[in-house]
């Protein structure tokens, strides 16, 4: 446990050490075997029928499922008095990343142990949790969550479905169409959301056999095509009273609380999921010739395998990190606490900002990554016989559910300047130090005899950025800043860098002292290539935001702000690039 809590986006105006985060090389040997099992589990029972499950025979994915809850994949999050393991979100991301390799049947597990589990644990009643919990934790039954419809994609809340409490107020009668249901078709217990007379939103547990309620037609997707995702139809579906979840019109609680761990979740299995693909380009950089030679010996496609190298020890570190802030804040709940479950979600809940740069990091890196593995595929990347073309198809649909990247990108500055109101973040105070510190460049030079002196330096100087231009944007805009989406978009990708960044250099430095000097190696090289991509995307797209808030010769002053602010010296990029990949692809594996 780190020796101190941190706060929902406090990264953004401390320094943090080493020494407070939680990364991979910190695992248990029990974290380590949970590891194993689960990627064992996928290697000899999942990717052996992966053309069936692609080929939908969700009877088999059903089985595999059963399979899982006789191995205790199911019950990570469950509470241990109704059969559960209730492990730390460390393992449970652990194992999401190892899933992660098992394609559509991932998002069958993910779909499940997440937002189709945690409702009725987090806010099920003791009779509703006795009543599903151990059917769903074993397996004999598959959960799904039903939020979407056809006209309410990201505006969640201006769902049309409804609910009309019964003449004899024994049931409540629901009528509306889901959208979009992942696990639709395979489901037996699904989480729906209606408004009880129109206008309060509600969760409700609704069994598969309930009469009123239809499933609709597996849709023809373009990616994980092997997982079932259907409409779910109800006609004056009766849902017995004692069925509603948690509190009439409160269930965007629900809805929100439980996607901020989906997000988390999304997070950790787009980190497996790009190891697995990284690992396939490599070696088919080893094996396919051109000219003569190995086309691995190209830099052009050595110069591929370190960036995205560098990105996903980047987004591996922020997963985990995340996790252990969780974890830290969740430890210091006690199990008596009365309405437990309540302080455990606010606990989550603090990290919605995290979350959300989960998401989308995690996500737009897979999505580099396997969009450079098809280009290593050259035209066999196209070819679906190929592996590499598969990864890119199921890629796709990580930047759109659990919220697109758009609305997370908005909610992270959205959420920052909310608590910075409430007097959570002391933002405006911290602004001000930064507008002195544009006004008045630091001539202190660098340390370099200190590990990564000069990723640190950029690090403090991207969060004074970051201060400066969402100060500026607040100054100018007050209350309507919120409907300057552009601005929230740019200021949200500086957020988003600063924390990966951070991420990657605070697990190398934890972890440096204890590797041999070619790991070394390898780890300095990471940190580099990844904070130069890193830091160019940032000054970018702190350029952009400067130039949607200010004009004349206040803008000419901010950007000359955020050239300083952004500046990292990156001698020796291409050797670093170079030792990353030779070692990538000598191991034929993603290395970290």
């Amino acid at each position: 446990m780190s020796a101190k809590l941190f706060k929902g986006a406090e990264y953004l105006i401390s320094e943090v050490s080493s020494a407070d985060v939680f990364t991979p090389e910190d695992f248990s040997d029990e974290q380590r075997q949970i590891g194993a099992t689960t990627e064992q589990f996928v290697l000899n029972e999942v990717l052996p029928h992966r053309e069936e499950i692609e080929h939908h025979n969700l009877p088999l994915t059903v089985e595999l499922m059963k399979k899982c809850g006789e191995l205790g994949l199911l019950m990570i999050d469950a509470p241990e008095e109704y059969g559960g393991l209730e492990l730390d979100k460390a393992t449970s991301m652990l194992a999401a990343e190892k899933l992660a390799q098992a394609g559509s049947f991932s998002v069958t597990y993910s779909a499940h142990t997440g937002i189709g589990t945690l409702p009725l644990v987090y806010y099920g009643t003791k009779e509703q949790k006795e009543k599903y919990l151990g059917k769903i934790i074993s397996g004999e039954w598959i959960a799904a969550y039903c939020l979407t419809e056809p006209g309410s994609g990201s505006d969640a809340l201006g769902a049309a479905a409804t609910a009309t409490l019964s003449p004899d107020g024994r049931h409540y009668i629901l009528n509306g169409t889901k959208q979009f249901i992942t696990n639709g078709g395979i489901a037996n217990l699904y989480t729906v959301f209606a408004k009880i007379d129109k206008q309060h939103f509600t969760g409700f547990l609704v069994e598969r056999t309930t009469e009123g309620l239809s499933v609709g037609a597996e849709e023809n997707k373009m990616g994980v095509r092997g997982s079932s995702t259907t409409q779910i139809i109800l006609e004056d579906a009766m849902v017995p009273v004692e069925n509603l979840l948690g509190e009439i019109g409160k269930g965007h609680k629900i809805a929100f609380n439980v996607l901020n761990v989906g997000r988390f979740k999304l997070g950790a299995g787009a980190t497996g999921a790009a190891k697995r693909a990284i690992t396939e380009g490599v070696r088919y950089a080893n094996e396919r010739k051109a000219f003569g030679v190995p086309i691995a010996t190209f830099g052009a496609i050595q110069e591929k395998i370190a960036d995205q190298t560098a990105a996903i020890f980047a987004s591996e570190s922020v997963v985990y990190r995340l996790a252990g802030l969780i974890d830290d804040r969740l430890a210091t709940i006690p199990k008596e606490t009365p309405d437990y479950y309540e302080a455990y979600q606010e606990g989550i809940e603090e990290y919605s900002i995290e979350c959300a740069i989960a998401k989308v990091f995690c996500s737009e890196m897979l999505a580099d990554t396997v969009d450079a593995v098809v280009q290593i595929h050259g035209g066999y990347g196209f070819i679906q016989e190929y592996a590499a073309e598969g990864y890119y198809r199921d890629e796709r649909i990580n930047r759109i559910w659990e919220g697109t990247n758009e609305i997370n990108r908005l909610l992270i500055p959205g959420i920052i300047l909310k608590r910075a109101m409430k007097g959570e973040i002391p933002l405006q105070k911290e602004a001000m130090k930064a507008f002195e510190s544009l006004m008045s460049p630091s001539f202190d030079e660098l340390d370099d005899s200190l590990p990564f002196a000069a990723e640190k330096a950029l690090l403090a100087n991207l969060k004074q950025a970051f201060l400066v231009l969402a100060g500026s944007g607040v100054q100018k805009f007050m209350n309507t800043i919120k409907d300057e989406q552009e601005i929230l978009l740019a200021v949200a990708d500086v957020a988003i860098n600063i924390f990966a960044i951070e991420s990657a250099i605070l697990r190398a430095e934890k972890i440096l002292p204890a590797l041999s000097d070619s790991r070394k190696a390898s780890i300095r090289a990471a940190v580099k290539v990844f904070t130069f991509n890193g830091s160019e995307k940032t000054a970018s797209a702190a350029r952009r935001a400067a130039y949607y808030i200010e004009e004349g010769d206040t803008l000419t002053m901010l950007l000359a702000g955020i050239r300083r602010f952004t500046r990292y010296d990156a001698t020796g990029l291409l050797q670093a690039k170079r030792q990353l990949a030779s070692a990538s692809i000598a191991a034929e594996k993603y290395i970290f």
